[in-house]
């Protein structure tokens, strides 16, 4: 009877739409247990009505992503894809151009196998200049706008003026922080599979 309620509950988690997350160490929660990130977070919130796939990579930058996200689109076919990507981009000083093009690819790759996308906007320390900052952040804003998809402006940015959302590294983010990007990302999941 027991191996009979397992494989009902697992069949039943499988039958969930499923939300494919791709990020970097802000969603593959570095430095942190596994289940305290905003993903694993937001499963737990969210277990009778969606299946997330945290496919998120500690230093992934746009490119890395989008040789990998048509390989998890098959595996998955995911409802949702949610794009949490472009920080490690920033903090290299790639070019806004090059991170536009990277992620339009992948939205555009999402939309083509049925997906929905939202995407969440990025900020960096302003170690490159406030007009790469802001270049870098137009990105986001101008992506949402080409594309029309669902947009969270961002997840970190008055995280920044709060040190005590940080590590100890005061780049990675804790358990408090990732709390307040799950209580920002549900609504939206909530939303795209309503």
């Amino acid at each position: 009877m027991l191996l009979f309620l397992l494989l009902v509950g697992a069949s039943a988690r499988a039958s969930l739409p499923t939300v494919l997350v791709i990020g970097d160490s802000i969603t593959s929660g570095y430095g942190i247990p596994f289940e305290k990130n905003w993903v694993s977070l937001a499963q737990n919130r969210m277990r009778s009505k969606v299946r997330f796939i945290n496919a998120a990579i500690s230093g992934e930058t746009t490119a890395g992503a989008s040789r990998n996200l048509p390989g998890l689109l098959d595996e998955h076919r995911p409802r949702v894809v949610i794009l949490e990507i472009g920080g490690n981009d920033g903090l290299r000083g790639h070019p806004p151009a090059v991170i536009y093009e990277n992620l339009a690819g992948m939205i555009e790759r999402s939309l083509q196998a049925g997906a929905d996308v939202l995407l969440t906007g990025i900020d960096i320390p302003s170690n490159y200049g406030p007009a790469y900052r802001d270049a870098f952040r137009s990105v986001y804003t101008k992506l949402a706008a080409d594309y029309a998809i669902a947009f969270v402006p961002s997840i970190i940015t008055d995280i920044f003026s709060h040190p005590e959302m940080f590590q100890e590294d005061g780049v990675h983010l804790n358990e408090a922080a990732q709390q307040l990007i799950a209580d920002r990302i549900c609504p939206v999941i909530d939303t795209l599979i309503d």
